[in-house]
This record gives structure tokens, C-alpha cells and sequence, in this order.
């Protein structure tokens, strides 16, 4: 078996890793890095610093399955690993929890508003990076903030994958339904989050690897 963390990155290009169940090549920001905990159970590594041997999955809830039913984790790993039964949950729950640690320290900056009123007037001065649109508010007021987007930025992002409950907490506000990030560094890395969080819960069924 190849090494779990083999590194498919040539000089001069993006870095990439192999999914441990695909055996195939991708960008680290499609995978996610899960190590063996010092108490011998599996634990997501999304920040890619925790010491020991590691291995990667493709960011999917169907393919972190998988590695399950084939019980992955022990071979890639080299040692007698427990697999927690909500390992994909514990991933969602990360994934969710730097989306909204990174809007809740851009509204901390005055780099993030929240409400249709000052989302719409922000949009109207080109002064938007992401618009954030709750996964469970009115689609009529989603689809006229995101056709202000489409005039007012090309390069604007529409992101949602989060619920109204999620974008309160991050905000520290009640019945949040519409948001938006200014131009910065703390938009562009709320982008990756969100689409790494989308990616994860949105992910059809993975190829069958060797079956």
C-alpha cells in the first residue's frame, strides 16, 4: 500500500494527497486528514497539525462511510484504531464551526453586516465579497439580494449552506436570514470554509475503490 500520506504534488504546483479509499489524486482542500488520537480512536485533523502518521479521505460524507464499511482506517493508519459511529457528523461540526468562528470575527472587524436593509445598500455600493443567504429563509428575498450580486460584483460569492440559527450565533443576533462580507482576507477564507462545508454535506455516492 502506497503511504497514507503520500505527497502527488510536482515542483511548482498546488500540493496534493491521495484519498486512502480512491487511491486517486486531489487538491488538499478536497480531502480531509484524519489521524490516531493518543487513546487509539480516529479524530478529523481539518487544520492538518496534529502529530503522527495520517491518512486522507475525499471530502464526503459518502466516501468517510465507505472507508468505514471497509474498515479503511486500521490498514492506512498501521494500528488498532477505534472509529467513532459519528465521524462524519464530528466532520460537518468542524467544518460548520470555522465557517461561523470566521463571520462572527468579521463582524468583530465591521467587515460583515446582517439584515436585508444594510445587506441591499452594501450590495448597491459594490462593497460585497460573500453574500450569506440562511439555507432555511424566503426564497423571494434571497433571489433579489442575489440578482443585486450578479450587477454589482463579479466577483462576489453566494454561500447557503447555513441555517438562520447558525448565522444568529455567529452574529450574536436573532432571526438572522440575510448577511454579507466586505472585501478582505476574513471573506476569502470564509469562501474556502463555506465551500469546503458545502462540498462535504452536497457529496453524491464515491466511486467503488477495488470492489
Amino acid at each position: 500500500m502506497a503511504d497514507a500520506e503520500q505527497d502527488t504534488g510536482r515542483p511548482g504546483e498546488a500540493r496534493e494527497r491521495m484519498c486512502a479509499l480512491t487511491r486517486a489524486s486531489a487538491a488538499r482542500e478536497d480531502l480531509v486528514r484524519l489521524v490516531e488520537s493518543p487513546d487509539g480512536e480516529v479524530v478529523p485533523d481539518l487544520k492538518e497539525c496534529l502529530p503522527g502518521r495520517g491518512m486522507w479521505l475525499g471530502l464526503s460524507r459518502d466516501v468517510i462511510a465507505q472507508a468505514i464499511r471497509k474498515k479503511l482506517f486500521g490498514r492506512a493508519l498501521r494500528a488498532d484504531v477505534r472509529v467513532p459511529d459519528d465521524l462524519a457528523g464530528r466532520i460537518g461540526h468542524l467544518l460548520k464551526r470555522d465557517c461561523l468562528a470566521t463571520l462572527s470575527l468579521a463582524a468583530k472587524a465591521g467587515q460583515a453586516v446582517a439584515g436585508f436593509d444594510k445587506v441591499a445598500a452594501l450590495l448597491d455600493r459594490g462593497q460585497v465579497r460573500v453574500l450569506i443567504a440562511a439555507s432555511d429563509g424566503a426564497e423571494d428575498g434571497r433571489r433579489k439580494l442575489a440578482a443585486r450580486l450578479r450587477h454589482a460584483s463579479l466577483s462576489g460569492q453566494l454561500v447557503e449552506c447555513l441555517a438562520s440559527a447558525d448565522l444568529d450565533l455567529a452574529l450574536g443576533r436573532t432571526n438572522v436570514i440575510h448577511a454579507a462580507i466586505m472585501p478582505g482576507g476574513l471573506a476569502d477564507k470564509f469562501v474556502v470554509c463555506a465551500a469546503k462545508l458545502e462540498k462535504f454535506g452536497l457529496n453524491g455516492a464515491a466511486e467503488e475503490a477495488g470492489s
